[in-house]
């Protein structure tokens, strides 16, 4: 039985859901983004980045790129989660994309990408870094919150449903 699991369970959701909260705002969520190509997605997430904080588009662009050079982000399921350590930012950002259409994001299963979360940390966040992207990752594992995030019809229900992701599954 696992019967035992489940606070722990319940408990690491709540956390969750606690730091999506403080790394996503409703001002950097955006649905029905035109995508094209997975550079084009990547230098318009700069931009969009630094009109809503004050780090630099072109920093946030060519640090996302670099990170890609080492390896894709994009994770499977349609889901892409480019992130990077940028000098300057001072504290964990997050931005979510949802876009009109799939693109071609190197992704591990080969399937076109629809859905985006950015993640920016601090240059010296190595561990803060490593703990969001396994939350970020269990989260957008979950098909339910996949599904929730491509039938939202604007910002707001994107932004909703993914902090309140907790309890899905």
């Amino acid at each position: 039985m696992t019967a035992f699991r489940a606070p722990t369970t319940d408990k690491a959701d709540n956390a969750a859901i606690m730091q999506i909260d403080h790394i996503l705002t409703l001002e950097r969520t955006f649905a029905g983004v035109q995508g094209g190509s997975k550079k084009r997605v990547l230098e318009l997430i700069g931009k969009l980045i630094s009109q809503h904080t004050n780090l630099d588009s072109d920093a946030v662009y060519d640090s996302l790129i670099a990170r890609e050079k080492l390896g894709s982000t994009g994770f499977g399921h349609g889901i892409a989660i480019p992130h990077c350590r940028l000098e300057g930012c001072t504290q964990a950002t997050g931005t979510l994309l949802q876009l009109d259409s799939k693109i071609d994001f190197d992704a591990l299963d080969g399937e076109p990408v629809d859905l985006i979360f950015v993640l920016l940390v601090p240059q010296e966040a190595t561990e803060q870094h490593l703990q969001i992207l396994k939350m970020l990752a269990e989260k957008l594992d979950q098909q339910s919150l996949r599904e929730a995030l491509r039938q939202a019809p604007d910002a707001q229900a994107l932004y909703e449903a993914m902090v309140g992701a907790s309890g899905r599954g």
